[in-house]
């Protein structure tokens, strides 16, 4: 295969070097894409939380399923867009195995309990630097991906522009914004990423800076738009959520432009019929089809391919993809079930998380109780700050699936469970 002209020496570079091993037949797209798919981060997604808790049924997706899709959206992307040849051609393309480790990497971050685990563990975490799941994606894959020795994977420039989807540091995020920021001690990655170049004045932290993608940022956020707009539906319906009465019902306090009207009754006549997985998944096809690359310039241009070029999307695809997501957000989401959910998940953490505060993070006495494993114990001894500390803790906690949260919960809190042999 001819070398591909879309990327050059500064995409494939990594903070550290990486030393070459004898008879290596990957690229380097490749060999970051195998170690996310072997790693431990990567297979605990398959029990946390995409819509419903891990495990309640077989078939509802989890982190893990949904970016598969999400990974399988990103490389069909890479294919419409090599087809339409306008622009990309056979020696000059978006590398498909780069978007798809973007894609398999951009949930890593997430803690159990879904989003109401990552909006807890943020409030807690607010006095020690904060939490944000994007900003935990970067930390996994630069500092902690592998146990041994707690060390990340040295990712390549391209790879870690790809899943930084926001740029904004906890310190510099404007007063009312919740989240959308790296934590601060990342700015050495930040920086790498940008090619040690400083951002332009126009581009001031937060909506604005965290709006500036790479090309494969930008394919990694709309097939995730994509994934959840439609198999979030999806699992709704099947879940007994969404149905036609409740979806007419919604439709009819809102006030919806005439596309909105027929897309509802889309929706309405695939669940009349049975067919709504067959006619949910024809509309990611119409999802890939609806993009197209328009070059652009930024600070970067100069130094890369990946920012000469910005993904326009219909705007119909757009509008529909914004309404699928609300109405998944006022059945499903907002619905009782869920929300006692989150109510809970709220509770265990930050219940855990204040036993391991005390004990850990500001203890009163220098000694204790063994809550943690001996490892990052061991860590913890050796941190020189509270938010060193708090941010060991909340690596722990964030790591955490559904079910183990649930565990670690009733082994501290509940009087009748757990014994001197249950160590999982």
């Amino acid at each position: 295969m001819p070398a591909n002209r879309f990327y050059s020496s500064f995409d494939f570079e990594t903070l550290d070097p990486r030393t070459p091993q004898a008879g290596e037949y990957r690229n380097p797209f490749q060999i970051d894409r195998d170690r996310i798919i072997h790693s431990s981060a990567f297979r605990r997604l398959q029990s946390k939380t995409q819509v419903f808790l891990s495990g309640e049924y077989d078939f509802y997706r989890t982190r893990l399923t949904h970016s598969i899709e999400v990974a399988q959206i990103g490389r069909s992307i890479c294919a419409w867009l090599a087809q339409q040849g306008s622009v990309l051609g056979d020696d000059c393309f978006i590398d498909p195995d780069l978007v798809e480790s973007t894609c398999l990497s951009h949930d890593l971050g997430h803690p159990p309990f879904g989003h109401a685990g990552e909006r807890t563990l943020h409030r807690l975490m607010e006095p020690y630097g904060g939490f944000e799941g994007n900003a935990q994606t970067l930390r996994i894959l630069t500092q902690t991906l592998f146990s041994e020795g707690r060390v990340g994977m040295n990712p390549t420039r391209a790879l870690l522009d790809g899943v930084l989807k926001y740029k904004t540091l906890f310190a510099e995020k404007p007063a009312n914004k919740a989240n959308h920021y790296l934590y601060n001690d990342q700015e050495r990655w930040l920086d790498f990423a940008m090619g040690n170049q400083a951002f332009p004045v126009e581009l001031t932290p937060g909506k604005a800076r965290n709006s500036f993608k790479s090309i494969e940022c930008q394919i990694m956020d709309w097939a995730d738009d994509t994934a959840y707009s439609l198999n979030d539906l999806a699992d709704g319906i099947h879940a007994g959520f969404i149905d036609v009465s409740r979806v007419e019902r919604w439709a009819a306090e809102q006030t919806l432009s005439s596309d909105d009207s027929g897309d509802v009754e889309f929706l309405c006549k695939a669940m009349r019929d049975g067919r709504v997985e067959g006619r949910l998944n024809r509309l990611i096809g119409e999802c890939i089809r609806a993009i197209k690359l328009a070059t652009t310039a930024n600070f970067l241009s100069q130094s890369t391919k990946r920012h000469q070029f910005a993904l326009e999307i219909d705007p119909a695809q757009r509008r529909r993809a914004d309404l699928h997501k609300k109405i998944a957000f006022d059945l499903v989401f907002r619905s009782p079930q869920l929300q006692q959910l989150d109510h809970k998940a709220d509770f265990i953490l930050k219940r855990v998380f204040e036993v391991l505060r005390e004990r850990y993070i500001e203890p009163s006495q220098p000694k204790g109780l063994h809550l943690m494993p001996q490892s990052i114990e061991k860590e913890i001894q050796k941190a020189g700050t509270a938010n060193e500390r708090a941010r060991l803790v909340c690596d722990w906690i964030a790591n955490m699936t559904d079910h183990f949260a649930f565990r670690t919960y009733r082994r501290l809190f509940d009087a009748d469970f757990g014994s001197i042999t249950d160590f999982v």
